[in-house]
Parts: C-alpha cells; sequence; structure tokens
C-alpha cells in the first residue's frame, strides 16, 4: 500500500483513501474504476510524489473501507453519482483547484466533473474510456460487444448471483481478459480483491452496468447532471486519455475520434504491451504522461 489510509466524511459517505506527499504540494486526485481499489495506483504516486505533487487515491462507493452514512441512500452508481462523491471528496478536503485522474469508472466520473465543474480542474488524465462511449444508444463494433460480456451478464439475475457468489474469482478472470499480456501476482490481485467485500459492493456495482445500458433506473437525486452530460458539453481542461493497445475491455478503437470535444486540448496515447491496466502494467509510461501534462499547465 503507497501512501496513508485515512478517512474523511462527505454529505452521503465516510471515504477511504490514501495520501502521500507533502500537504502544501499541488493536488492530484486519482480515481479508480471496476474491478479494482485505490491501490491501482500504488507504482504511480510514488513517481508523482517524488517530482513534487500530493496524491488523493479515494476507494469509490461500494469499495473497501468507504461506507454510506445512511442505509436507506440508494445503493446508486451512475457516473454523476460517482463524480459527486469526488466532487465532494475534493471539498471536504478543502481542494479547491487539483488535477483529476481517473480510470474505468473513474474516467467516466471524471469527465462528468471537468464538464459540469471546470473551474476546479488544473488537468484532466482519463484511462482508458473514451468520452461518451457509456450511452445506451452507442453504436459498437462487434468486437466491442463481445468484449463486454460481462457487462450484459450483470443485466440478468444469473450475473448478479455470480458477481454476489464469487466476486474475487470473478474479478479475477476480468482482470486476466482485460490485460491478456499481464503476469499479475496473486499477491497484487489478492490485496485489491479485500475490496470487494464491501457490504455494497455488489448492489453499486448491479446499479452502474445495469443503468448505463438502461436496465435500470437512474437516481433522482442526480437527474439535472445526467440531463447535462446526456449532451456531451465540451471540457474546457487540458486533457490527455492514456490507454493500453491490448486492452481486452475497453477496445482502442472506443477512444478514437474525440478531439472534437475538448476545446483546451486533447491528447491521445497508446500504450504498447499494456491491456486494460496501463497504470498497473506500465506505471512509468502512465506516469510520465500525467507529469507532461501538469507540467505544461
Amino acid at each position: 500500500m503507497t501512501g496513508a489510509l485515512k478517512p474523511v466524511t462527505t454529505p452521503a459517505l465516510e471515504i477511504g483513501y490514501l495520501e502521500a506527499g507533502d500537504e502544501t504540494a499541488p493536488p492530484v486526485i486519482l480515481v479508480h474504476g471496476f474491478p479494482d481499489d485505490a491501490r491501482t495506483w500504488d507504482r504511480v504516486t510514488p513517481i508523482l510524489n517524488d517530482a513534487g505533487f500530493r496524491t488523493l487515491c479515494p476507494y469509490v462507493r461500494g469499495y473497501g473501507p468507504t461506507r454510506f452514512l445512511n442505509p436507506e441512500t440508494p445503493r446508486s452508481a451512475q457516473y454523476t453519482a460517482l463524480a459527486s462523491d469526488i466532487t465532494a471528496f475534493a471539498d471536504a478536503l478543502e481542494l479547491e483547484r487539483f488535477a483529476l485522474v481517473g480510470h474505468d469508472w473513474g474516467a467516466r466520473a471524471s469527465y462528468c466533473i471537468a464538464a459540469m465543474r471546470p473551474r476546479r480542474l488544473n488537468a484532466l488524465i482519463v484511462s482508458p474510456a473514451g468520452y461518451g462511449t457509456g450511452r445506451p444508444a452507442q453504436r459498437m463494433s462487434v468486437e466491442q460487444v463481445r468484449a463486454y460480456w460481462y457487462q450484459w451478464f450483470f443485466c440478468t439475475s444469473r450475473g448478479r448471483d455470480a458477481l454476489g457468489e464469487d466476486a474475487a474469482g470473478f474479478c479475477r478472470e476480468l482482470w486476466r481478459t482485460s490485460s491478456p499480456g499481464w503476469d499479475f501476482s496473486d499477491e497484487e490481485f489478492e490485496a485489491t480483491a479485500r475490496s470487494f467485500e464491501n457490504p455494497d459492493f455488489v448492489d453499486v456495482v448491479m446499479h452502474s452496468y445495469r443503468y448505463r445500458w438502461g436496465y435500470e433506473t437512474p437516481d433522482p437525486r442526480f437527474e439535472d447532471a445526467e440531463s447535462f452530460m446526456a449532451g456531451l458539453p465540451d471540457i474546457s481542461a487540458p486533457t490527455v486519455l492514456i490507454q493500453g493497445a491490448e486492452d481486452g475491455a475497453s477496445r482502442p478503437e472506443s477512444s478514437e475520434g474525440k478531439e472534437g470535444h475538448f476545446t483546451a486540448g486533447y491528447q491521445r496515447i497508446l500504450v504498447e504491451g499494456a491491456g486494460h491496466f496501463a497504470q498497473r502494467e506500465k506505471p512509468e509510461t502512465f506516469a510520465a504522461a500525467i507529469l507532461e501534462i501538469l507540467r505544461d499547465g
């Protein structure tokens, strides 16, 4: 584990997060996705810390030590809800401006923050999700449809049962197929798999994918945000997208042709020899891309 594990309370959650670096240094918030946790950044954050940045890596709702404060709060995980959590996290830590790094779910939530709270961000770094690719009406290649098999499975009762009965086993297989060339260790996987024991994990994952593909109702608290993001508003933060060339979940073609949505510069970096978890597989390359955009800013 890189960084000290700390708690912070927001209106909806007690969020566990890993913090490292000088508290007075420029802050970088790094947000994980599924099936992962805050330790996905363990090889990236020391490089950022050594370069003079403070890193803060929250466990998103439904993962690890993060808990809902109210048992009646819907266990929704649409991306606008996750974006609200991250914004509240920054508010609780009194971070007015920050750089934002998001992977997978974290990337999709980060797009929402960049569009809805543009003055908060110094820079946006996302991986591997292309902007606007989390919508039911989008067109996808047959190869991408096949890569999303688990998402369609989660829209069935059998999918829920499978994840509930053996979350670690199910997610290990997703690691293997999403990054087919990555020989990850049992120790690395098991350290993260403990986060899947969170009591809200299955409910949060189910809502995320079922809502994403139109099989679940939205959380009404985020109706205005959903309407705003449906228009794919332009993003005014300098942005870099990083994607593994061998990504077995979000195929590289899915992040192509997005430049027109970004008004302050956009760069797409394809990382050879990496799959879905480029930050784990090629941390030096990933960190270098973050540092380049932060220094340019």
